[in-house]
């Protein structure tokens, strides 16, 4: 019997997808899920998959691979969308597209499926990882080819097929709510119109900052090698060291972001975002930086950032302009050693200091005490010098 791996959450949308394939495929559906870090239970996914005939389902923890191979770099990088989104969803995807098609190739599958709408970015995501690792896998995208047009569609076919249909806190269907170690986002519903402010209730790792509580909290994070190692002096693998910040960070209100985005596809589409432990990483990994790396450096880096969060928001993770970027980001990785101690207080993140043993900072040159390091006679002759770039 042909085979075909689905990227299954369990959830509303995959779990019509498993069934709708398997009566439109006559194939044996295998059930593929990527533990990223999501909230997940894994015996409600191996319920809902048996309860509609799937015998293969394979759950890989994908966690600490994710962490420091996806999302580590993008922090050297300072990836930043749009000047706000952390791309926590688009980050995610590629390891997802080829953890999968390695489990298609493993089983011989002649067909991968995801349950990214035909409106959304995560189907140019998955479909780019897919080619890249599998070309010769055929990708069915239910959304773009099923006769099913809206949230109401899926419903009625659920009930028709006695697919469980979950419930948000208000006892409505849910919200389009993805999440993993990295961040949640949460759209559609009152959120499709940019004019209603963002229900409290949809919030899922962070307070908000008027609840957080009224002493600061002091969090150090040490880098080796421009990568976090451990938090307040305790060294923890990436997985656990994200796991740590997003606690610490979300109870006092920082990490949230309401955006409406340019979507790659080329529609604009609203998303509230939560990034708490993201947001104090990209802030402690500047400031580190501050200290340990030289102007012309920094300054490369700032002006390929924007074309590489592009590329990640757009699902080009393995091509080789990211790669080329990302060894621009790293170049002098190696220098960027130290512990950046910061307080966190009801929605914001402020550094209080920064340590290291790197002499890329001289306190003698800028001192206001010492002029004898700094020789001010070229000052006059470099400012000449631009004065001429004027005209």
């Amino acid at each position: 019997m042909k085979k075909i791996v689905l990227a299954y959450s369990g959830g509303l949308d995959t779990s019509i997808i498993l069934k709708w394939l398997q009566e439109n495929y006559k194939a044996e559906v295998i059930a593929y899920t990527a533990d990223i870090g999501q909230e997940m239970n894994k015996k409600e996914i191996i319920k809902n998959a048996k309860k509609l005939g799937v015998k293969k389902i394979i759950i890989k923890n994908l966690k600490n691979t994710f962490v420091k191979d996806y999302v580590f770099p993008m922090i050297r990088g300072h990836a930043i969308y749009e000047g706000v989104y952390l791309l926590g969803t688009s980050i995610a995807r590629p390891l997802i597209a080829k953890d999968q098609i390695q489990v298609a190739k493993k089983f011989k599958a002649f067909a991968v499926s995801h349950g990214s709408t035909g409106k959304g970015n995560d189907q140019v995501r998955f479909e780019l990882g897919y080619h890249y690792f599998g070309p010769k896998i055929k990708v069915i995208a239910p959304w773009r080819i099923w006769k099913l047009k809206s949230r109401t569609d899926l419903i009625k076919y659920a009930k028709k097929h006695n697919i469980s249909i979950p419930k948000d806190k208000k006892g409505a269907p849910p919200f389009s709510v993805d999440d993993n170690l990295f961040h949640t986002s949460t759209e559609g519903k009152v959120l499709e119109n940019p004019k209603n402010s963002a229900p409290e209730f949809i919030f899922q790792r962070t307070i908000s900052p008027e609840k957080a509580p009224n002493k600061p909290a002091f969090v150090s994070i040490k880098f080796k090698n421009s990568d976090p190692i451990s938090v307040n002096g305790k060294k923890l693998t990436p997985e656990k060291l994200l796991e740590k910040l997003n606690q610490l960070v979300g109870k006092n209100g920082i990490g949230r972001v309401d955006l409406v985005e340019n979507r790659f596809i080329g529609i604009k589409s609203r998303g509230v975002y939560e990034t708490p432990g993201g947001t104090l990483l990209l802030i402690a990994h500047r400031a580190i930086e501050s200290v340990t790396l030289d102007k012309n450096t920094m300054h490369k880096k700032d002006s390929i950032m924007s074309r590489y969060a592009e590329l990640i928001y757009n699902g080009y993770w393995f091509s080789k302009e990211r790669l080329k970027l990302q060894k621009i980001v790293d170049l002098k990785r190696n220098k960027v050693n130290g512990i950046i101690k910061l307080k966190l207080y009801k929605g914001n993140i402020t550094i209080q200091s920064r340590i290291t043993k790197s002499n890329a900072y001289s306190i003698k040159k800028v001192s206001f005490e010492d002029n004898k390091t700094f020789n001010k006679s070229n000052v006059e002759k470099f400012i000449n010098f631009h004065k001429k770039k004027l005209r």
